[in-house]
Order: C-alpha cells, then sequence, then structure tokens
C-alpha cells in the first residue's frame, strides 16, 4: 500500500520502521557507510528551506493478523525547488525487483508533473542497484562528482598541524562553529557567489546571497545537522579569501559531510585550500570526539581540490551522479509499462 505520508505527524514506530529500511538498503548497498540513528530523523525528513517543498509517501506492509501495522518497505519524497523536483527512492531489499520501486517512482513523477514542473533529478550511487534502475526508467546522467572519504584514526596530526600553518602573509583562519557571524555573513555570500559557476550540480544548490545563507544556516540547525565553518581571511581588506564548511549530522554523528570549500580567485597561490582544510580537521578532533570519518564530493575535474584532499588523507570511494528525466516523458513511460 502506497500512501502519502508526513514526517512531522507520523507515528514513532513509523520513523523506526523507516530508518530500519534505510539502514538495511545502506548494508546491501554502501556497507561501508555508519548506520543511521533515528535522534533528529523525523526532522532531517521534515525540514525544508523557505520556498521549498518536501513531499513524500511511503509503502506498507499489510497489518499483522493482530492489528498491529505493517513494516515501511519503502519510502519516496521529492523535494520541490527551482524549476525541478528531486526525488530520492529507498526500498527494502527484502522488496527489490516486485515493482515497487517504479511504483513508488511513478506516483512521485505524477504528483511532480500535476505540480507542473518540467524535469527530475535524482542523486544516484555509482555501483548500486539504483544505477541500473534509473537508466531502465529512461533517467539520463547530467553530472559526476568522486566521493572521498577520510579515516580519521590513519591521519598525521603532526604533519596536518603544520599544513594549516601553512599559509601566506597578510592572511589568518578563523573557527566558527555553528556558522559564520552576522557580521561577515555578506562577504562570505560574496565569496561563494564569485564561484558560483564552477562545479556546482544542479541538485545541492550552494546560496549565494545572505539572506539564502542565513535561511540556510537556520535550516540546518533545525534537520539536527551542526555546521562548522573555517574562513581564510584577507587582513587588509577583511575579506573573505577562503572558506571551508563541514556538517556534522546528529543521524550519523561518526561520519560528516563537507560541503563547500572556496579559494577566491585573486586569493589562490598561498596556500589557503589546504590550510583551511587542515585547520577544520584539527578544531573537529576536539569540538566533535566521537567523530570517525568525513566524506567529500569533488568534480572530476578539480584536480586541485582532488590533490590537497589526497594530501590531506581522503580515499577516492565511489563516484556520485546527477541523472535527469523529462517529468512528462516518465510518467508516460511507467504508465505504458502497467
Amino acid at each position: 500500500m502506497v500512501r502519502e505520508w508526513d514526517p512531522r505527524t507520523a507515528s514513532s514506530a513509523e520513523i523506526a520502521s523507516l530508518l530500519d529500511t534505510l539502514n538495511a538498503v545502506l548494508a546491501a548497498d554502501l556497507p561501508q557507510d555508519p548506520p543511521w540513528q533515528e535522534h533528529s530523523l523525523r526532522e532531517y525528513l521534515a525540514e525544508v528551506m523557505p520556498g521549498e517543498r518536501r513531499i513524500s509517501w511511503v509503502a506498507q506492509a499489510e497489518p499483522a493478523s493482530n492489528g498491529v501495522p505493517g513494516a515501511i518497505l519503502g519510502q519516496v519524497h521529492v523535494l520541490l525547488l527551482g524549476d525541478i523536483g528531486v526525488l530520492e527512492v529507498l526500498v527494502h531489499p527484502s522488496a527489490r525487483r516486485t515493482g515497487l520501486g517504479r511504483e513508488l517512482v511513478l506516483t512521485a513523477a505524477r504528483r511532480v508533473y500535476q505540480e507542473g514542473f518540467q524535469s527530475i533529478g535524482v542523486e544516484v550511487v555509482g555501483d548500486t542497484p539504483a544505477v541500473a534502475f534509473y537508466e531502465a526508467l529512461g533517467f539520463a546522467k547530467e553530472y559526476v562528482e568522486t566521493r572521498s572519504v577520510l579515516d580519521l584514526s590513519a591521519v598525521d596530526w603532526a604533519e596536518l598541524t603544520e599544513m594549516s600553518t601553512g599559509i601566506g602573509a597578510g592572511y589568518h583562519l578563523e573557527f566558527h562553529p555553528g556558522g559564520p557571524p552576522d557580521e561577515l555573513i555578506e562577504a562570505y555570500a560574496r565569496a561563494k557567489a564569485e564561484v558560483r559557476d564552477i562545479e556546482d550540480g544542479e541538485l545541492r544548490p550552494s546560496s549565494y546571497d545572505p539572506q539564502r545563507l542565513r535561511d540556510s544556516l537556520d535550516c540546518l540547525h533545525r534537520r539536527g545537522m551542526k555546521p562548522y565553518i573555517v574562513l581564510a581571511l584577507h587582513e587588509q581588506t577583511g575579506e573573505v579569501a577562503g572558506l571551508t564548511e563541514v556538517v556534522v549530522p546528529a543521524q550519523h554523528p561518526t561520519r560528516a559531510d563537507q560541503y563547500d570549500t572556496i579559494v577566491v580567485q585573486d586569493h589562490r597561490g598561498y596556500g589557503i585550500d589546504r590550510a583551511i582544510k587542515a585547520r577544520m580537521l584539527l578544531e573537529l578532533r576536539s569540538a566533535e570526539p566521537q567523530l570517525a570519518e568525513v566524506q567529500t564530493w569533488n568534480a572530476q575535474a578539480n584536480e586541485a581540490m582532488l590533490k590537497v584532499n589526497a594530501e590531506l588523507g581522503y580515499r577516492p570511494d565511489r563516484e556520485w551522479c546527477e541523472y535527469s528525466v523529462d517529468v512528462a516523458d516518465l510518467v508516460h513511460r511507467l504508465d505504458a509499462g502497467r
């Protein structure tokens, strides 16, 4: 049974059942990834940025003979933002190859079409069954990144300390847990806006103006995801010359997510990229003692950042791909195949 589902009003049992399915999918497809926890999972699923909407559905097994609700075997949600609907589908490994995944995609695609959107995008992890699944539905690959993972237990902390100080004269680094201070928000947004056309996938848009940046930080906190920021400040002008962002999710607190790392064009060549990322890891060591790994994503053409990550100890893991499809074509194809 597929039904529309709101995580804000879902029962605790439903949230726990969905968590079981999520972790079963991870164990089957990404066994090296840490399991998720229930802490703030409801908020993670419910909270969105202003102007965005998330619509969710679940597929639930029939109730047991004693009336106990059946387990959630699948879930799909679509995030409506800009001119695209971003899809995410989970199907318990025990329910795969039953047509449930196609049914979930069709349910979401129909709503996206009714809402007037023309395309659907989805992130697809390389070397998982999702690749063949989405390609069979007509999705086309648009963008590829490489995910790399850093094992903090293997880090040479003395070398990292040296790297964190290898920055040119005229710059200093600042660490800001929770996000940049409000007096630096505008300079921070300017630094991000300057490079907005470089290495940007469509499905994870960055925040380039001060208010959207504030909204983004507020949304992260509501979702149980704590941001940490290291800035390189140009002492003469006070401008943000470089920045790096890491987020530690309450839902999997042993593995952090690296977000943007940016060095403004005029300030490149002074060792800022290496220094800010090294400083971040040193700060996280004391701020988040339970942290075991950090994962990051980089465009395959971004050789400079891939080199820095390798020097820090990151190891390439998998391709992370963005696929998209025309909504009308997708609905027609799936309806015709029923």
